[in-house]
């Protein structure tokens, strides 16, 4: 018998640890951090890079992620509100990143790290970093599936999720409140991003793609950023404002970086074969 829909009952909460609670969401953004770690650190040692430099790049880049992801959400989607509660930016801990504030923020870190720290080029650095990236994105949309958010419109699919509505009153005891069948795009967005992470690794081990300076991160960007495209169409919006949108704030906001990975791609240099 097939089902119908998926009730998803899943509470985001592992336990509780004194005043605090382990979520699923932290456990998946801290996995994500280390597997990323060790991953560089692994092609930083093939290449022979200091590993010093790995230290401080990731530095930059946990600083840059929250801040930009941070900073997208509020310019991008919520200056209404944040315009007149200034005192609300820099509670994180409430709730609201943007992943394209996040993707710029680990751009101009890394101009800055490119230029402190490594003194390569930028696309160097990215052709690289973005390889645990995309990695990362899996386990964060996973983690959104555990917090019953950023899911899609109604559907009749078989594998269609019913998400708790009052995650914070059932989370402190009340009944929960379900949607309506609807599209698991947490899931969508996170099969996509393994997808794209399997891509670009076996372009870093097994081709010369990495010697193609920009090619691996052009790949990276389409691929990120065509699937977020594409998965808006079912997704539910996130702000108001987006209703009467022909294209929501995070397809709008997705085609610059698509058109950068085109970009990126035809600029690779081409190497000569005779050398090889």
């Amino acid at each position: 018998m097939v089902l119908d829909f998926i009730t998803w009952g899943v509470k985001p909460e592992i336990f509780h640890l004194g005043p605090f609670s382990v979520r699923y969401y932290g456990l998946f953004f801290a996995i994500a951090f280390l597997l990323g770690y060790q991953l560089m650190e692994k092609m930083f040692k093939w290449e022979k890079i200091p590993l010093p430099w790995l230290e401080k790049l990731f530095m930059y880049v946990i600083i840059a992620t929250v801040i930009g992801a941070r900073l997208g959400h509020v310019f991008f989607y919520g200056w209404d509100y944040y315009s007149q509660n200034l005192g609300e930016i820099i509670k994180v801990w409430h709730g609201g990143l943007a992943s394209h504030g996040g993707a710029l923020g680990i751009v101009i870190a890394i101009l800055i790290y490119s230029k402190k720290v490594s003194k390569k080029s930028p696309l160097w650095t990215l052709d690289r970093l973005v390889i645990p990236t995309a990695l990362a994105a899996f386990f964060i949309r996973m983690g959104n599936l555990m917090n019953h958010e950023i899911y899609g419109h109604q559907t009749d699919l078989p594998w269609a999720f019913k998400f708790v509505e009052n995650v914070h009153e059932w989370m402190a005891g009340g009944q929960p409140i379900y949607s309506l069948p609807s599209h698991p795009t947490q899931i969508y967005e996170a099969l996509s991003y393994l997808a794209l992470f399997g891509i670009i690794m076996w372009m870093y081990w097994k081709t010369n793609a990495k010697d193609r300076t920009g090619l691996i991160f052009g790949v990276f960007l389409i691929g990120t950023f065509l699937s977020r495209f594409l998965i808006e169409f079912v997704k539910e919006n996130q702000e108001a404002f987006e209703k009467d949108m022909l294209l929501n704030m995070g397809q709008l906001l997705s085609i610059p970086f698509v058109l950068a990975g085109i970009y990126f791609i035809v600029k690779a240099p081409k190497l000569d074969k005779s050398k090889s």
